[in-house]
């Protein structure tokens, strides 16, 4: 049940009309990394994991309401900074839009640029936000990822956090309004936040690596391939000593793949290295993993369901 609360969980402000800037605030509405997106990912990704996880159920859809909230002071701010604009268009009896706002509140050159840059934005909206992003992109389901599997979802979430921290950084450097710039650092440290709560229960999942059951076939899962030539190969964690396995794996460096591809007849002959596992360990683990992830998702799946349950 949700019921909305006039009060901004932010105390959202502008020193005045910036209908360019508003428009670039649109990429935080609409857009593949605005707060709607999160909102309805976080959201949606809620209900596969109820049973399994309540407890991360909890989590997400604790985290979806707050990015409404979110949504809610950015379609604020777009509308704050549009102000004048929306009146001007509605008075049509007073005649030509650019002329009438030269001196008003709303400058003429920001709603000339605003018009060129997304001209539905002017266009359709003529105050308020539209579900778009700064260049008129329509918001669509298509953002939104959910693959019912928690340790997927967590790892999109942290990195969706991640691109919206960026992009609030970024919309920093084109607003010197101080209101603007405080709710735009509130919004951004709130990406901040969710990026650690996401990764926190995702932690707390184990194993949580690879996603899914299957362990991935364990002649390749520590091969890095050198593909590039030059004077000098990188190396580093990422494919030298020790990689984030359990202790004494490590990573095996193949030189030459093309080499190692014939070597090997493209790779059907090839002996597993770097693993202190084998494949009959494999293959209890991914039993093992089967049967608790089917059990997680078979809780209380027996007779009539209820989703809520009412205090009498």
């Amino acid at each position: 049940m949700f019921r909305h609360i006039k009060d901004l969980q932010f105390d959202a402000r502008v020193s005045q009309p910036d209908p360019r800037f508003a428009n670039l605030l649109l990429e935080q509405f609409g857009g593949g990394n605005g707060e709607l997106k999160a909102a309805m990912q976080y959201f949606v990704q809620a209900f596969g994991c109820r049973r399994a996880y309540p407890d991360k159920y909890d989590l997400l859809m604790d985290i979806a309401t707050e990015e409404f909230s979110h949504l809610e002071i950015v379609g604020a701010t777009i509308t704050m900074l549009l102000d004048g604009v929306n009146g001007e268009l509605k008075d049509a009896a007073e005649g030509n839009l650019v002329a009438q706002i030269g001196n008003g509140s709303a400058k003429k050159n920001d709603v000339i640029g605003m018009a060129m840059d997304n001209p539905r934005f002017l266009l359709e909206s003529a105050g308020g936000p539209l579900v778009t992003d700064s260049v008129g992109v329509p918001w669509t389901g298509a953002f939104v990822n959910a693959n019912n599997d928690l340790t997927v979802d967590l790892r999109s979430n942290i990195s969706a956090e991640s691109r919206a921290k960026i992009i609030y950084e970024r919309l920093l450097q084109f607003t010197d309004d101080p209101h603007v710039q405080d709710s735009l650092r509130f919004l951004m440290t709130r990406e901040i936040a969710h990026f650690q709560q996401f990764a926190a229960a995702l932690s707390t999942i184990a194993p949580n690596f690879p996603p899914g059951v299957l362990q991935g076939d364990l002649r390749f899962t520590h091969s890095y391939f050198n593909m590039s030539d030059g004077k000098e190969d990188a190396r580093g964690p990422w494919n030298k000593g020790e990689g984030p396995w359990q202790k004494g794996e490590h990573w095996e460096y193949i030189e030459d793949p093309t080499a190692q591809v014939r070597d090997t007849a493209g790779q059907t002959e090839k002996q597993i290295e770097g693993h202190q596992r084998n494949e009959r360990a494999v293959h209890s683990l991914e039993k093992d993993l089967a049967k608790a992830r089917s059990a997680e998702a078979s809780v209380g799946l027996k007779g009539e369901q209820a989703w809520s349950s009412y205090a009498g």
